[in-house]
């Protein structure tokens, strides 16, 4: 048996939701959390929970038809969960950093007949790894993307260039500058699911969907190019324009508490913030040209930095 390896959160910066209106997206690795499947030492509530999802994931599984290509080892599977395996992660479920995701990466990566080296894919096995990622994790969600999966499998920055396409993209580097990308914590989960029963719901308005094509995912994908470019100015521009019409459009997603302070960002123009993930809790992100001006704003909430710029 393959020894298991860490899989690491991940954080999509820009495309929530987009993505599915055939949006770009930049999804990049988390590695302050990671998950890894391993067998049963001492007989916690927490290990026998985790070993008895994964015995409901594997009925799931034995019923997917995934390609040849990306046929799973379904016995050995069953038989190390039958043994106490489960999923050892300290990833929180439902902050938006990819939990699921993580978890369906080491059982691809564990128990794929044929492994597909995350150093050595193609462009078109992105591709194709994508969509048996999106189906191995709609267990967890009732409809994925699979971009998580994908981010956490592969470990490097992604950008996602519309429904289908995918690039990898080298290592972003990072400055000891004033600005800063940063996560707060709403302090409760959300749960992915709802949120995106609510988006579905919205996308039945004519006048929803043409704000999204029109402006939201103009807005996410002249970010992405900013940002990828360092052209700081006008990605804050957007950047602005963006969480604005996130507070005018999004408002069911964003947890009540964070209104006030979402708003204050885009008034003061010291930070913005915009959804991690679908949503409804979890962890807010904020990006600012000042973090210690953002930080004093801030200071009643608990801040994780992730980039600095």
């Amino acid at each position: 048996m393959k020894n298991s390896l860490f899989f690491y959160a991940k954080i999509l910066l820009f495309g929530e939701y987009g993505i599915i209106e055939n949006s770009r997206g930049l999804t990049v690795p988390f590695n302050a959390y990671k998950g890894v499947l391993r067998f049963s030492t001492q007989d916690s509530e927490t290990e026998k929970q985790s070993n008895f999802s994964l015995k409901n994931y594997a009925e799931f599984l034995e019923n997917l038809p995934l390609p040849d290509k990306f046929k799973l080892d379904m016995s050995a599977l069953e038989k190390d969960i039958q043994q106490g395996m489960f999923f050892d992660s300290d990833i929180p479920q439902g902050y938006g950093v990819g939990s699921s995701g993580a978890l369906v990466a080491a059982v691809f990566d564990k128990y794929s007949v044929h492994r597909i080296s995350p150093q050595k894919i193609s462009k078109d096995d992105l591709k194709d790894l994508k969509i048996v990622f999106g189906q191995m994790e709609a267990f967890f969600h009732g409809k994925s993307s699979g971009i998580d999966p994908l981010i956490c499998y592969m470990n490097i920055p992604l950008l996602i260039q519309s429904d289908s396409e995918v690039d990898k993209l080298g290592t972003l580097e990072e400055k000891e500058g004033k600005g800063a990308i940063f996560l707060i914590n709403s302090g409760l989960p959300g749960e992915t699911e709802p949120m995106i029963q609510i988006f579905f719901e919205k996308l039945k308005s004519d006048g929803f969907r043409k704000t999204l094509k029109e402006e939201f995912i103009r807005y996410n994908n002249a970010c992405i190019e900013t940002f990828l470019n360092k052209d700081m100015k006008p990605f804050f521009h957007n950047l602005k324009n963006l969480s604005i019409w996130a507070l005018n459009h999004f408002t069911p997603m964003i947890p009540k508490d964070f209104l006030q302070i979402w708003k204050k960002g885009i008034e003061t123009n010291t930070y913005y913030l915009k959804l991690c993930g679908s949503g409804g809790g979890g962890y807010i992100l904020g990006f600012t040209q000042d973090y210690q001006a953002a930080e004093e704003m801030l200071k009643d909430y608990k801040k994780e930095v992730i980039y600095r710029f």
